[in-house]
């Protein structure tokens, strides 16, 4: 029979300890119920490595467990997307991840909604507890996101005084992200075949971070603006030589000016 978390109404009396994820322990392995939640976990990933923005003592992953311990019971969940800012030790092939043991606690959780329920709105408290629950009270991660890739909607919350507050974005319909030092929205468009509402990262100055193939396509355009200018360059020195030519005036000797 599971063991139940403490019925308590305060938070502070369950007992959280942070232990590694025991050798027996079977993570659960869902499947991943669309083809779209990868995309999108990896889009937000991409553009933050090709910024130079991730260094080797991040952790960033995506359908990756974080652990506790409540009330002896071990507890895993899986966020579709979470940012650790700082790991006490480099490992190049993590498993699984307990904050406090092994490093910081998770900056942001991000979940994307899909047609099937997968309780990214769960208070509840008995085991197992609800995804909601267990990041705002068990692990308190600062920012925690839910995002519906099909109408674009983004709900921001923020912890304060132990509880989720929903924050409005700002004129553009982004928000700051103080741990990151970047704003955090929605972008519509296509990539990789998928069309339609992304999370998308910008920074301080309000540029959008790019993606691979808008880098490419950023330099394609300067190297063909690069190459117009040349061309222009070219012409206005050749209806310069004409125009001497035509004024009786050797262009490859002209007078020196004092």
């Amino acid at each position: 029979m599971a063991t139940q978390l403490s019925q308590a109404k305060s938070p502070t009396e369950l007992v959280i300890t942070w232990e590694a994820l025991p050798k027996d322990f079977q993570l659960e392995d869902e499947p991943v119920e669309n083809t779209g939640q990868p995309l999108l976990a990896g889009a937000l990933r991409e553009s933050l490595e090709i910024s130079g923005f991730i260094q080797p003592q991040m952790l960033i992953a995506s359908n990756f467990g974080l652990c506790a311990t409540v009330n002896g019971q071990f507890i895993a969940k899986a966020p579709d997307w979470v940012y650790v800012p700082l790991v006490n030790e480099i490992v190049g092939n993590r498993k699984s991840y307990t904050p406090n043991l092994e490093g910081n606690i998770p900056a942001i959780a991000i979940e994307f909604l899909s047609d099937t329920e997968g309780g990214e709105y769960s208070v509840k408290r008995s085991y197992p507890p609800g995804k909601w629950f267990f990041y705002e009270q068990i692990l308190q991660i600062p920012i925690y996101i839910i995002f519906e890739p099909n109408g674009g909607l983004l709900e921001y919350y923020q912890l304060e005084n132990q509880r989720y507050e929903l924050k409005l974005p700002d004129e553009n319909g982004r928000h700051w992200i103080d741990a990151m030092g970047l704003f955090l929205g929605t972008w519509q468009g296509t990539k990789e075949g998928r069309t339609g509402y992304w999370l998308r990262w910008w920074d301080q100055a309000g540029n959008l971070l790019p993606w691979a193939v808008e880098q490419i396509e950023q330099e394609r355009q300067r190297a063909e603006q690069e190459s117009q200018r040349a061309e222009q360059e070219r012409q206005q020195k050749e209806r310069l030589i004409a125009y001497l030519q035509s004024q009786g005036i050797d262009p490859n000797n002209l007078p020196q000016i004092e």
